[in-house]
């Protein structure tokens, strides 16, 4: 079953109407931080691996 653009619109539609556009913009801006925080703590991981990674083989 695939949505085609006029399912697409009216599913928008509905979106807008009930949560209106002013939480929508409030709700893209939090999930926006939210992904450059799991990135962010993604990049952190990586350092503190290669980190743990090279003790392990030190020892």
């Amino acid at each position: 079953m695939k949505l085609g653009p006029t399912e697409l619109i009216i599913i928008l539609v509905i979106v807008l109407v009930l949560f209106g556009v002013g939480r929508i913009g409030k709700i893209g801006g939090e999930l926006g931080r939210g992904i450059s925080e799991f990135r962010k703590g993604l990049k952190a991981g990586e350092g503190t691996d290669a980190n743990a990674e090279n003790s392990d083989k030190k020892a």
